[in-house]
């Protein structure tokens, strides 16, 4: 297959991360994922004792971080300023830390100019919220994955609990919806679903029918 790009986005929970990744590994494409960079951002903010509010210095921090995504044995890693992030950003404070920087104009736009360069020769499956619609507007192929709340909530729950992380369903609903609001409501790059994205609702469907689905819906765009 030629060397295109398929932008996945949708909100949290919605499977993005995991279904992108096996995409990229049935076609043999570079996986990049959006969202942790994001969580980079944040993680390193929070490291450093820099409020999430204070939007001059996290704009700064952004433009200053090295971030590379490099294979591994046992998967994709990430690394930030040369150091491995790929299990620290996943905890539920950086979560929400990310969605709070990635309401900062100054930040998407230091992170979408990365975005864009590490795709730009394509072969690559890029997912987030504004793929589609900011990064690759001009994307070959666009999916629009999205799930029940309760459902969502329920995999960031069961996403916790394997981590060892302490967690409410409850609790896990109500964070996931408030991130939905940011996410939806921020008045840079909200998320939206492209005009030209293919709608996959994921609820009740095990990883290996959304992978099929999505690989289907690559095949009918560009054969």
């Amino acid at each position: 297959m030629r060397k295109i790009r398929i932008a996945i986005d949708g909100p949290s929970g919605s499977g993005k991360s995991t279904i992108g990744k096996r995409v990229a590994q049935r076609l043999g494409f570079v996986y990049i994922d959006s969202g942790a960079m994001y969580r980079a951002v944040a993680r390193q903010a929070l490291a450093a004792g820099i409020p999430l509010m204070d939007e001059a210095r996290v704009v700064e921090l952004a433009q200053n971080l090295t971030i590379e995504f490099v294979p591994g044995e046992k998967g994709q890693h990430l690394l930030v300023n040369g150091e491995d992030m790929t299990e620290a950003i996943r905890t539920p404070a950086v979560a929400q830390g990310a969605s709070r920087v990635s309401a900062i104009p100054g930040v998407r736009r230091a992170l979408v100019r990365r975005q864009k360069e590490m795709g730009a020769a394509g072969g690559v499956v890029m997912d987030g919220r504004d793929i589609g619609t900011v990064v690759f507007p001009d994307a070959e192929v666009k999916v629009f994955l999205d799930a029940a709340l309760p459902e969502r909530a329920r995999r960031r729950y069961l996403e916790d609990r394997r981590r060892g992380e302490t967690a409410d369903l409850a609790a896990t609903e109500k964070d996931v919806a408030e991130r939905d609001r940011r996410d939806t409501t921020r008045a840079d790059s909200p998320l939206r679903q492209a005009e030209d994205a293919v709608r996959v609702d994921t609820t009740g469907l095990d990883i290996e029918a959304v992978t099929r689905r999505v690989l289907d819906i690559v095949a009918a765009k560009v054969g």
